[in-house]
């Protein structure tokens, strides 16, 4: 359920096209749905505009399936993160308008796009080793409602090639920057623009980088004022927050 299903279903009442009892059974399933293994919010359209997000990883698939088909029930957009090709296959056989992005390891359900708003998203990527990471936070924020722009491979071992997109870094609304190794990347584009900068340490590096945490320490250790961190690997935490500041700024 979410606002635009729910005045659709008040407007039919209004109109006599739909009973009482009728729009109470719809209603009965506010604010979540039990499904026995999973209690699913059906209500977080209408409090945070967009449907609950589907953590796949460590789900059975068909849980994970279940969980995704029935968010699909409404009219907005619906991601499972962390989802193997067996939890697509799974949702593409239940429901309609599923694709998957085998690089994101994501789950998309998309029956009516978002319009898009003003503003764009730039995810810059360190290395080709982030790329999973960063579409991740691409096709969240995309997905979303955001004009999504990418920049890839473009890390501080040929800094160079960051600064031949100087013009494109600078006109961003909001920059998601993911990097591993050392994690030095934020900063540095950090030093380049004044606009909110999400920076995403990734897990990527050898041994001493920790499974991430050399980046995530170098990252919150930024002296580059306005960025700001997110978890390792968490491209989908900077991607709906990226989403989140261009909303206000699209508003602004």
């Amino acid at each position: 359920m979410d606002e635009r299903t729910l005045r659709a279903l008040l407007e039919q009442v209004q109109r006599g096209e739909t009973g009482v009892e009728e729009a109470l059974a719809a209603l009965r399933r506010l604010p979540f749905e039990d499904l026995g293994f999973a209690r699913v919010d059906t209500h977080r359209a209408l409090r945070a505009g967009v449907p609950e997000v589907v953590y796949c990883e460590g789900k059975r698939p068909e849980h994970a399936a279940a969980i995704i088909a029935r968010l699909a029930e409404g009219s907005g957009p619906v991601l499972g993160t962390r989802a193997a090709f067996e939890v697509y296959a799974r949702v593409r056989a239940i429901t309609s308008g599923a694709r998957y992005s085998d690089v994101a390891r994501m789950v998309i359900v998309e029956r009516e796009p978002l319009p898009k708003r003003p503003g764009t998203v730039l995810v810059i990527c360190a290395g080709t080793a982030d790329l999973p990471v960063a579409e991740e936070a691409a096709l969240t924020a995309e997905v979303l409602g955001n004009h999504v722009e990418r920049l890839v491979d473009v890390g501080v071992a040929g800094l160079h090639r960051l600064l031949a997109h100087v013009e494109q870094v600078q006109r961003a609304t909001v920059l998601v920057v993911v990097a591993g190794m050392e994690g030095a990347l934020p900063s540095v584009v950090g030093g380049l623009v004044r606009r909110p900068l999400i920076a995403v340490p990734t897990s990527v590096g050898y041994g001493a980088s920790f499974g991430g945490l050399a980046a995530l320490l170098a990252m919150l250790n930024s002296c580059a004022p306005g960025v700001v961190v997110v978890n390792i690997d968490n491209g989908f935490g900077a991607g709906y927050a990226a989403s989140m500041i261009n909303a206000l700024a699209a508003e602004g």
